[in-house]
């Protein structure tokens, strides 16, 4: 067990420093630069050059890399947002809560949804009621998270004005006011998200299922006289979980960039929103931030799904 998680917490090192250095790549091969954005084209070019000076952009990009792994290793300093001037770490963790929050209630709402219903697909297998489940589960697969979140807005926000149409929550409220409003802001940019991601859980249950109902000990099972419903949700669906558990730590890269999309679309003030902004003004020190908090958070995700698929199926260590 100790070698697998050594060798799970290697690789994800190796993931992070490759997910940040690419990063920091495409940030510099980007057209333009953050002066285009801060100054009007009347502005001397002297002011511009002192200004990229001022941001580190003069170096050349290999010595722009060692100061930037310089300061990450040695502090884990992320640097200063060129616009708001302010340690990005300080921006990021103003906006980090409202995305975990967004994020964690999509999976668990997500995972307590399409399970259940990828289980009982699986069972009714050739039903109507499979049959229903997985055209919805295939058109939730071909949903646009903009376009859903559009038609939201419109028809809950606008039409039946039932939920707020932007934000995380109404300015000057406090206590249970304040939890209230908050939910309900995150309502419509929740319900995008489930939707979207559903159908991986059904499908995913549904196929695993599938296989394991027709499983030797599933049929001992059976011949046993274990009640119908022991044996699906007690035998079976243990087993048909491994595979589930794997594609849950996959599906939150998914749902990360479905988080960008949706915090835009409402405006919604988390990690996701606040990329969408750096993107616009050039920002490289937030952009970098941003995508390496991301790049961790996966990651660790990620290495805790291992260690939940080796407890499920102790034979994982051994490979």
């Amino acid at each position: 067990m100790t070698h697998f998680l050594i060798a799970r917490l290697l690789r994800g090192v190796i993931t992070v420093l490759v997910a940040v250095t690419a990063t920091f790549l495409i940030l510099r091969v980007m057209p333009g630069d953050p002066t285009t954005m801060m100054l009007d084209n009347r502005v001397p070019e002297e002011i511009r050059q002192q200004l990229l000076k001022d941001f580190g952009l003069d170096k050349d990009l290999f010595t722009q890399y060692l100061i930037f792994l310089k300061q990450l290793f040695l502090g884990f300093d992320l640097g200063t947002s060129f616009v708001q001037r302010v340690p990005v770490m300080d921006v990021i963790l103003s906006r980090l809560p409202w995305t975990l929050v967004l994020m964690s209630v999509s999976m668990l709402i997500t995972a307590l949804i399409g399970i259940p219903l990828g289980v009982i697909a699986a069972y009714r297998k050739g039903s109507f009621l499979d049959q229903a489940i997985n055209a919805l589960s295939i058109l939730g697969i071909a949903l646009f998270i903009p376009w859903l979140g559009i038609i939201l807005l419109y028809f809950l926000g606008l039409k039946i004005p039932w939920f707020p149409i932007g934000g995380a929550v109404t300015v000057g409220l406090e206590g249970w006011d304040y939890i209230w409003d908050a939910t309900k802001h995150l309502v419509l940019p929740v319900v995008s998200l489930t939707i979207v991601h559903l159908a991986s859980y059904v499908l995913y249950m549904r196929a695993s299922t599938i296989d394991v109902l027709n499983e030797e000990y599933i049929r001992t099972a059976r011949a046993k006289g274990l009640k119908e419903r022991v044996v699906l949700w007690r035998h079976a669906v243990r087993n048909s979980l491994l595979s589930t558990v794997t594609m849950m730590g996959l599906q939150l890269g998914a749902i990360v960039g479905g988080a960008i999309l949706t915090e835009t679309v409402f405006a919604y003030p988390g990690l996701g929103r606040l990329i969408y902004e750096a993107v616009k003004e050039h920002d490289y020190p937030i952009l970098q931030g941003t995508f390496l908090i991301l790049a961790v958070t996966v990651v660790v995700v990620n290495i805790l799904t291992d260690i939940v698929y080796s407890y499920l199926d102790p034979k994982i260590t051994n490979s």
